[in-house]
């Protein structure tokens, strides 16, 4: 089906942060799949994981005990501070299983229509539930009538969400991501988190962090949330979990680890042998290579390369980064951006319509590093000047 505006390439081989396409042109990866192999492509670790999984046991179904799938809930837990993990196969699904546990919530408390609070500008998925919950019209037209249950209010505006806590009877949970991804690489004031949180526990409603992008090191820490002082209820992983393998957690504690009962949700495919042993190896390298603390000094510099790069653009408005999620925002829509970097052999993308996003791996060297600054600079440069040049014309 056409649900995809492709671009002209078709990719055959990859090793670390770059790809080869079917002539055999290198491609510099500024971008990871959008955030998924945070470990590069062909990472030795995890080849090396589906190799012998797939040599000894690829899937059961959840009917049974699986024991890659309890030690990779365990780690997960150990390093976010959780209680207990559904795995399903998506980010999406991870985002539906956090939306089902709010509504369990909610009926629990006598509340016969209970409402999430959601955040304009966000992303959740495109299932039915994730893209009414995804503050992005855009998405959502033609899908009508959405799921209802949703309350929308401001991104990084606690005092809207004070006044829904006054105004409201339904809401029951809060649903944010700790740094809007496909919104614009968004980064909140600092203690927005913390501000959320204290509002939830006031008003007995569920914190639930959309961790898909954020999570698995991507800002620097292992969670997005980490950068505060603070643990949600429920957290939703997927992306850079299985470094291109399909897998997604729900991740819960508190009140919100024991709603879910037998029988009340369900994957056929989630957690299965072969992508839980895989993130298992993805923590593994992540721990051992010290890669957060990498993600962070890297981000670190891009920026402040690009900063100077781009130092006398006026058209830039914004530079912004949290690890290895930059966001360079510009004065007028860039998508033309993402073709003429590909054509210079470098992998990014424009969101928000004037957005550059950044999403390189973990493991990108510092020469790397210096390379994107140089390329996405310089394409910049270029582009606002071709196009000031066209407007004075």
């Amino acid at each position: 089906m056409p649900t995809y505006g492709r671009l002209p390439v078709s990719f055959v081989k990859g090793e670390g942060a770059w790809l080869l396409d079917q002539q055999g042109k290198r491609y510099l990866d500024a971008l990871s799949g959008i955030a998924v192999c945070g470990l590069g492509h062909s990472h030795p670790a995890v080849t090396e994981a589906i190799c012998d999984q797939a040599s000894t046991l690829l899937h059961t179904s959840n009917l049974y005990g699986i024991p890659n799938q309890q030690q990779l809930a365990d780690r997960l837990c150990e390093i976010s501070g959780m209680e207990n993990v559904f795995f399903s196969n998506s980010g999406a699904e991870a985002n539906e299983a956090a939306i089902k546990l709010a509504r369990l919530h909610g009926h629990n408390m006598g509340i016969e229509a209970p409402a999430i609070i959601v955040t304009k500008g966000s992303f959740h998925g495109r299932t039915l539930a994730t893209l009414s919950a995804t503050g992005n019209r855009k998405i959502q037209a033609g899908f009508e009538p959405l799921v209802s249950g949703f309350i929308r209010a401001p991104y990084n505006d606690l005092e809207a969400l004070r006044e829904i806590a006054v105004n409201s009877k339904q809401a029951v949970a809060i649903m944010v991501e700790p740094v809007q991804g496909e919104g614009g690489v968004k980064i909140p004031d600092a203690g927005y988190l913390a501000g959320v949180r204290a509002i939830c526990d006031q008003q007995g409603w569920l914190m639930m962090l959309d961790e898909v992008q954020t999570g698995m090191g991507r800002t620097g820490k292992w969670f997005g949330f980490q950068h505060e002082a603070i643990t949600p209820d429920v957290m939703t992983l997927a992306k850079g979990l299985g470094n291109g393998l399909p897998i997604g957690a729900c991740l819960a504690r508190g009140k919100a680890a024991t709603l879910f009962q037998p029988g009340m949700h369900g994957s056929t495919f989630g957690g299965n042998p072969l992508v839980t042993r895989v993130a298992l190896a993805v923590i593994d390298t992540i721990k051992q290579g010290a890669l957060l603390d990498r993600a962070a000094a890297l981000g670190n510099q891009i920026q402040q390369g690009l900063e100077t790069k781009l130092a006398d653009n006026s058209q830039v408005l914004d530079i912004r980064s949290r690890g290895l999620m930059v966001g360079i925002e510009l004065s007028q829509p860039c998508a033309a951006l993402v073709s003429q970097a590909l054509g210079r052999g470098i992998l990014l993308n424009v969101t928000a319509n004037n957005v550059v996003r950044l999403l390189p791996p973990l493991i990108l060297s510092d020469d790397e590093a210096k390379q994107i600054i140089e390329q996405v600079g310089g394409l910049i440069n270029q582009f606002t000047t071709d196009n000031s040049e066209e407007s004075r014309s």
